[in-house]
């Protein structure tokens, strides 16, 4: 005993004259992983769920292994697991591979040869999927031990463990995909046919809004989001130059006629926000655009402009509130919208509704619910009342209204503006009948970025009272990073509720069991 407090008093010692005990430092070494909710998505170049933190007190190390525990599922559908090394720099970079490995059982070992120096080093763990593999079911991969030179093991603290694992999804549209810069602005819908229709911005040559060289994309899944078909592009208006184009879409599917219906602004050159003029002619203001398919998604009409039906002539610009429309259970079909007014150009923003009473034959529009908000999503909560739910350029949080009449007046909810945190971003909001319990039930669900000041924490909400009230318990984090943070909603069947949302100019897509949004 005596010569063991002998010998670590003398290493104490050395250590602050500049020198080690061989052996002592590398006890000394400490490490941490940290699990971050994200989805492992299919065709994702990287999947970073996990970082490793090691601290070197002094000296010099080295890792040579980390051991994974997974599950039977997990084995199957993992192409591989990769460790990347950033060295001194905490944040994932996708860059310099340090080891992979391909799961063939439930316990595998990734050989790495990683230096290590004093302070802290990072390491990060990356699984991706295999192209067959389902989605929907979680998977996990525990790092159990972490080997370092001397032939010393580290047990890591794992300081925010995913118990119940990483759900999966699919990156349905990455930059580069048909040589696409950007995909942005994602809508969703289901036909009667059980198909998911996905409408998105195809941002060809950057990510810049309109106006820009942009069309709106289509991309169909017959099999609940587990894969989907190739991208059509279903609405384009020919180009002018690199200022021209068509997007910010927004779906819905008519179960009488069983029509798709999207909505979409036209920009002919700069006639987008900061360019549109009052009037209704494509050369001085933004058309409000429609296209429709009655075949499930398979072909698509020629553009449908109905600028003169839904817009004051005063006002600089009219269009969608991108990302879902509804069918009202009385069969009127409507679509979010904005109007920017009269004053001062470009004018103050307002949301308000578009509708049609003859199933897409003619539209109408609604005045506005609340000045200086945009983008907004509409749900019916009970029969014949529609609910908007508006991004509001105030920022903090979103803002809540309701009409009995199709927009003609307005009725400020109790939840608007205190109740639904938003950094001024697009958001999705639906009405589902779903399992609750084991009992079918209408509950709304809502998603955004639960943050008053960032665009990260993409988070799924539920009520199960329609909207007057959003407890705590009934959320799900979705994924925690930053991204350019639009989503939308669909119901997939009544366990499950499906969400395209945006990354960093990809489109991803996950299903989500309603019982892990409803604790």
């Amino acid at each position: 005993m005596l010569t063991t407090k002998i010998h670590f008093l003398l290493s104490f010692l050395l250590f602050y004259a500049g020198f080690t005990v061989t052996g002592y430092s590398q006890q000394a070494i400490t490490a941490e992983v940290s699990g971050y909710t994200i989805p492992v998505l299919k065709r994702a170049d990287h999947n970073p769920i996990q970082r490793i933190s090691l601290y070197v007190p002094a000296g010099a190390a080295s890792v040579k292994s980390i051991s994974l525990k997974t599950d039977t599922y997990s084995v199957k559908a993992f192409d591989k697991i990769t460790i990347y090394n950033t060295g001194k720099e905490p944040l994932f970079s996708g860059k310099d591979v340090a080891g992979t490995a391909t799961p063939t059982n439930n316990h595998t070992i990734i050989s790495l040869e990683v230096p290590l120096s004093p302070g802290f080093n990072y390491l990060w763990l990356s699984p991706t999927l295999k192209e067959e593999a389902g989605t929907g079911k979680p998977v996990k991969a525990e790092i159990s031990s972490i080997g370092i030179s001397g032939n010393k093991t580290i047990i890591p603290k794992n300081k925010n463990p995913q118990t119940k694992g990483w759900n999966t999804g699919v990156c349905i549209r990455k930059p580069g995909d048909e040589q696409v810069h950007t995909y942005r602005i994602p809508g969703i819908t289901k036909t009667n046919k059980n198909t998911l229709i996905a409408v998105y911005d195809i941002r060809y040559s950057n990510s810049r809004d309109l106006p820009a060289d942009i069309d709106v994309g289509m991309s169909r899944s017959t099999n609940g989001g587990q894969t989907w078909e190739p991208m059509k592009v279903i609405m384009t208006m020919g180009k002018i130059g690199d200022n021209s184009g068509i997007g910010d879409p927004a779906i819905l599917f008519d179960p009488v006629t069983k029509k798709i219906w999207v909505a979409a602004l036209w920009s002919k050159g700069n006639r987008s926000i900061s360019g549109s003029e009052p009037g209704l002619s494509p050369d001085t203001t933004g058309q409000f655009v429609l296209a429709y398919s009655d075949d499930d998604g398979h072909t698509w009409s020629d553009p449908v402009n109905i600028t003169a039906q839904v817009k004051n002539p005063i006002w600089h610009l009219y269009f969608q509130g991108p990302g879902n429309g509804i069918a009202m259970q009385n069969g009127t079909l409507v679509f979010p919208s904005q109007y920017w007014d009269e004053s001062k150009k470009p004018g103050i923003p307002h949301s308000s509704i578009i509708y049609s009473n003859d199933h897409g034959k003619t539209w109408k529009s609604g005045i506005g619910a609340r000045s200086n908000t945009t983008e907004s999503q509409v749900a019916e909560t009970k029969p014949g009342v529609l609910m908007l739910n508006m991004r509001d350029n105030r920022g903090s949080y979103r803002s809540i209204a309701t009409t009995k009449d199709y927009g003609k007046t307005w009725l400020e909810h109790p939840t608007s503006y205190n109740t639904l945190p938003d950094p001024v971003c697009m958001a999705s909001i639906i009405k589902a009948k779903v399992k609750v319990k084991g009992v079918v039930k209408d509950v709304l669900f809502f998603s955004n970025m639960n943050n008053s000041d960032a665009r990260d924490h993409l988070t799924i909400k539920a009520s199960l009272d329609l909207g007057e009230t959003w407890l705590p318990a009934h959320k799900l984090l979705i994924d925690e990073r930053k991204s350019y943070g639009y989503s939308a909603l669909v119901q997939v069947d009544d366990n499950t509720i499906g969400i395209l949302y945006e990354g960093v100019r990809n489109l991803n897509y996950v299903n989500v069991p309603v019982s892990d949004i409803i604790q």
